[in-house]
């Protein structure tokens, strides 16, 4: 994991004397929910600046930059449109931006009022992407750790993690085998090789809520042109039982069973590996919840819809 750069308030008020001057005498304050891969701080009452928190990270300003503002108009709900793009100064290394604030709950804070509409609502949000014209859309690549391409990639990740598990008592809980025939399905699973656009990071923290109700999408740090079966692993992460099936039949032809088995597969890499790394530290909280996520994939595979 790269080394993240510490920003402060002072940092974001020096960088904008220096670079907009137009917005020097507005508040900062820092966002709470930030998330990893951006330093995120409120400015004034319609504004947020983002500061990649290291350099891996900052090869998403300039595609967020170029094609958002084409993104934006075609999609049902609200997403960040950069206002202005910063460039390193002040002791910060990094390009940066600043966007309009999005008002809204994170759906990591405040569950939707009715599950199942939500995950209706997100599956057409995630259809209308996929129908924008993806020519010249960047590829799977650094710029969002290969999201969109094909899940060997995390092949050794993933086989490092079941390995981990096999070697605690009763797989740490879970039925590693299990669970290695569930990921091989995934890596044996085709794709039609159609790039579409997808999002890349569809969880709760970058789902906005407003009355319950889906109400915006954020962080575009790691969308692309590719496979976007990436996106489905949320049908694991936050829906169970009817909402997951509302998602999935409002998806149509796209969440065919071996793009539903690859989104299994993104749910899987990241659930197992934040499973592991929270066992080898003595984090119950996270183990718990990671292992729900890796119990509800399991299960899908065993009694596939």
């Amino acid at each position: 994991m790269p080394e993240r750069f510490p920003a402060d308030e002072g940092l974001v008020r020096r960088l904008l004397a220096a670079q907009f001057p137009e917005w020097a005498a507005l508040p900062v304050r820092r966002v709470a929910d930030e998330g990893w891969d951006n330093r995120t701080f409120r400015l004034g009452e319609e504004l947020v600046v983002r500061l990649p928190s290291a350099a891996p990270y900052a090869l998403a300003v300039a595609k967020e930059h170029r094609w958002l503002p084409v993104l934006a108009p075609r999609l049902p709900q609200p997403v960040p449109v950069p206002l202005a793009r910063g460039g390193p100064g002040e002791g910060y290394p990094h390009p940066w931006s600043v966007y309009r604030w999005l008002p809204g709950e994170p759906a990591i804070r405040s569950a939707p009022a009715d599950p199942t509409r939500f995950a209706v609502d997100l599956a057409a949000f995630l259809a209308a992407l996929r129908a924008v014209d993806p020519a010249g859309g960047p590829a799977p690549g650094r710029h969002n750790w290969f999201r969109g391409g094909p899940l060997t990639t995390y092949d050794g990740q993933v086989r490092g993690a079941l390995r981990a598990l096999a070697g605690r008592p009763a797989g740490g809980r879970l039925p590693v085998g299990e669970v290695e025939r569930a990921w091989r399905a995934a890596l044996d699973a085709a794709w039609d090789g159609r790039p579409v656009w997808f999002h890349g990071d569809v969880a709760p923290g970058n789902l906005l809520l407003a009355d319950g109700a889906l109400a915006g999408v954020i962080d575009f740090g790691t969308c692309g042109v590719g496979d976007p079966a990436c996106d489905l692993a949320i049908a694991w992460t936050l829906f169970s039982g009817e909402s997951r099936a509302a998602f999935r039949a409002r998806l149509g032809p796209a969440a065919t069973d071996d793009a539903w088995a690859r989104g299994r597969g993104w749910a899987l890499w990241k659930a197992l590996v934040g499973h592991a790394s929270a066992l080898a530290g003595g984090d119950e909280r996270g183990a718990a919840g990671t292992r729900g996520v890796i119990e509800a994939v399991v299960d899908d595979y065993r009694h596939p819809a």
